[in-house]
């Protein structure tokens, strides 16, 4: 998400942005949707997971480490 983002600068700093208008429209669906807001930062939480570890464990794996086999 945002990738495609035009900053408008005066004296070198930026003082606008600009973005797609999807990008708009999902962005303030979000924000003013406290569930849907929350759904998306476990999303993100879980994908900055992700790339953090590589290793994947199994179900019998998982269970076994619960303490639930």
């Amino acid at each position: 998400m945002l990738e495609h983002v035009q900053l408008i600068k005066a004296d070198e700093q930026a003082m606008f942005a600009v973005i797609p208008y999807q990008e708009y429209l999902f962005l303030k669906e979000i924000l003013f949707d406290e569930e849907k807001l929350a759904d998306y930062l476990d999303y993100l939480h879980t994908q900055r997971v992700k790339k953090q570890s590589s290793k994947r464990l199994s179900l019998a794996e998982v269970k076994e480490l619960l303490n639930l086999a």
